[in-house]
């Protein structure tokens, strides 16, 4: 069964533009299918660098490798270029022999200045991440939408994530295996093995310790302390989890270093569902934090550009969406009993005076409520979804 991403219509404009579309985005997220589908109607030559033949092909004669795998064909599928040595200069050559190339990686090493410095004006960059809550409905079939179907697909989806195997299977406890089994891929193989990270012990006690402490600040210090790490081996760490699209380190948003945190990140996982198997819990209903680090991930597969807020006086706002009209600030919430506009969200609105804001609950409590002339919504992760108006290009 295939289902069409939501980076479809962008993909098929760039292409018809540039001679490399790279697809960046997590492992098993569905690069490969997303392309495969698009194959169906070009004459491609699939490669996947996981094999050594191929790899050592690309890497010792890339003049050979093109003459062997991509003559004849109009597009060349490189899967996981990122295992590919010096990949930058050898992907220029193809493009300027004018092959036509797919590329995918699991890696944001293959956006690292080394790569993208050969591809100026040859490569468009897309990502692909697990499944939305909107390609989440699609899948499911559900054209009715009531509270009630909303909030039972919003709590599957925060269980068990947006991963295509783990979302397509119908048993729970295979979505766990499925889930635990992805993990372990991808620490043993995407992160410890691109990165080098030779400790795979202290990689698999950092990511635990972070699946406990989504949506919490980071304290860099204390978390190396608590792990027994040297700050220089945990930041490497955290870069490489990052770059391998685990998670995301949400910057502080301030205007007045004076008043505000300026440094601490929050951390947040790309998927609940994988989190969830790195903390070994798959509650059927989240916590306050849980549904966080969902509202977040909805947030960074739309696009946004997502930051925090919080004053040295501890007025705090979960996420705040940078847009080029303004900022949106933006409460998670799973449950909401009335249309209360909390003291923080004032807090934000006075200093900012952002064109609208949200407070998005679980519970999915819908209405309006005025705070000075900014106009606060009440809505669930869907309704969040059409108000701050999907990609920020």
């Amino acid at each position: 069964m295939y289902l069409k991403r939501e980076i479809s219509r962008k993909f098929e404009k760039v292409n018809r533009s540039y001679p490399i579309v790279a697809i960046v985005g997590p492992r098993q997220a569905g690069k490969t299918t997303f392309l495969r589908e698009y194959a169906k109607t070009a004459d491609a030559s699939y490669l996947l660098f996981d094999d050594p033949d191929v790899r050592a092909m690309f890497d010792e004669d890339v003049k050979k490798f093109e003459s062997q795998y991509l003559e004849g064909h109009s597009v060349g599928i490189l899967d996981e270029v990122q295992y590919g040595r010096d990949p930058g200069r050898k992907l220029k050559y193809l493009a300027d022999k004018g092959r036509k190339l797919w590329i995918t990686s699991s890696s944001e090493m293959l956006l690292g200045k080394e790569v993208l410095s050969y591809l100026v004006g040859r490569v468009s960059v897309l990502h692909l991440f697990p499944f939305s809550l909107a390609e989440a409905f699609s899948l499911k079939g559900q054209r009715e939408v009531t509270p009630d179907i909303i909030r039972r697909v919003v709590a599957e989806h925060i269980q068990f994530g947006g991963y295509p195997k783990a979302m397509l299977e119908q048993d729970h406890e295979l979505k766990k295996t499925m889930l635990r089994d992805l993990y372990t891929t991808m620490v043993l193989k995407d992160i410890a093995q691109t990165f080098s990270l030779g400790d795979i012990n202290a990689l698999e006690r950092c990511s635990v310790y972070l699946s406990h402490n989504a949506g919490s600040l980071i304290s860099y210090e204390s978390m190396a302390s608590s792990l027994h790490l040297s700050f220089h081996t945990l930041k490497k760490y955290l870069d490489a989890m990052e770059k391998s699209c685990l998670i995301s380190l949400i910057s502080p948003f301030f205007e007045n270093k004076a008043k505000e945190i300026a440094k601490q990140p929050k951390v947040y996982f790309w998927d609940t569902g994988l989190r969830n198997a790195i903390a070994n819990a798959f509650p059927e209903s989240p916590d306050g934090r849980l549904f966080e680090n969902y509202v977040c991930a909805e947030l960074l597969k739309m696009g946004c550009r997502v930051r925090h807020w919080r004053t040295k006086a501890k007025a705090e706002v979960d996420f705040v969406v940078e847009k080029d009209n303004g900022v949106i600030p933006i409460e998670a919430k799973v449950s909401m009993p009335s249309l209360k506009v909390e003291r923080s969200l004032h807090a934000f609105i006075k200093r900012y005076n952002p064109p609208f804001a949200l407070v998005v609950s679980y519970d999915g409590l819908q209405g309006r409520k005025k705070a000075g002339s900014c106009v606060v919504h009440f809505t669930d992760v869907l309704g969040m979804r059409g108000l701050v108006g999907g990609k920020i290009e």
